[in-house]
């Protein structure tokens, strides 16, 4: 590792360290809501379902919860990469590192909160008595990619939240729209016709699904599936940031 990659894996692990401390200073519970917010949500959500799906579904709350912590991972960091640079503009201007720190600590931050949660998934697993078993080791490839096609949608909304604020507004419709076509709380089997077929190539969902196959059943993705969930994570991850190299300037001039 060079001098200045070591410079800026320190400033990330400071920016990152930052984001956590601002994040849970008015907590008394500090990062344990990472915990307690999947368990909270699985709890009510579970209570709700349960007898809706449980024909359809065996161990619910962990069906629910595979797929709610993914997805939290995946808003969590792409909201607030979204505002990170007008959020920073201060530190953008007197201090010359790359933006796209700013970004991708944001991301990494929001990775760190769902290894805070994955402990929690963990006491789920033994509580629900879920085994071990060998397709659980595709669990860290799938955050992996989960990891690059956040990163990719960061980059994206970051760019465009500079020259256009009400992205922000728009995002958490989109968001509303996403979250339903991701078949988090309802088995994508009772459906049909297109809205399946959208859910089915819907990348968050491969991600979700991959997920729930590995812990529920022991199965590892189908070659297809794998082959979705890394053309995604890669192209979205390249897309994002080749729109935010090429958009710097412009982004300087306009902070």
């Amino acid at each position: 590792m060079t001098h200045q990659s070591r410079q800026f894996a320190f400033v990330i692990q400071q920016l990152t360290a930052r984001e956590l401390k601002r994040k849970y200073a008015r907590s008394y519970l500090g990062v344990v809501w990472s915990v307690l917010n999947p368990l909270l949500s699985m709890a009510v959500l579970s209570l709700i379902f349960s007898q809706l799906f449980r024909r359809s579904i065996e161990h619910y709350p962990i069906y629910y919860l595979s797929g709610y912590l993914l997805w939290q991972a995946f808003t969590g960091a792409t909201t607030a990469a979204m505002t990170t640079l007008a959020d920073n503009k201060t530190l953008l201007l007197k201090v010359k590192f790359p933006m796209e720190l700013f970004v991708l600590t944001r991301v990494y931050t929001a990775l760190i909160n769902l290894g805070y949660s994955l402990a929690a998934y963990g006491v789920m697993l033994a509580v629900f008595r879920i085994t071990l078993k060998w397709a659980m080791l595709m669990i860290p490839v799938i955050i992996g990619c989960l990891f690059l096609f956040s990163l990719g949608v960061a980059f994206l909304l970051a760019t465009a939240y500079v020259f256009f604020g009400d992205i922000k507004h728009l995002y958490s419709v989109v968001l509303t729209l996403w979250m339903y076509c991701s078949a988090i709380f309802y088995p994508v089997q009772q459906l049909s016709g297109p809205i399946r077929v959208v859910i089915e190539h819907n990348p968050l969902y491969i991600y979700i699904h991959g997920m729930r196959s590995a812990v529920l059943y022991g199965a590892l993705p189908e070659p297809g599936d794998l082959a979705q969930m890394l053309l995604w994570s890669l192209g979205m991850c390249l897309t994002g940031y080749t729109v935010f190299r090429r958009s710097r300037n412009k982004i300087m001039e306009r902070i």
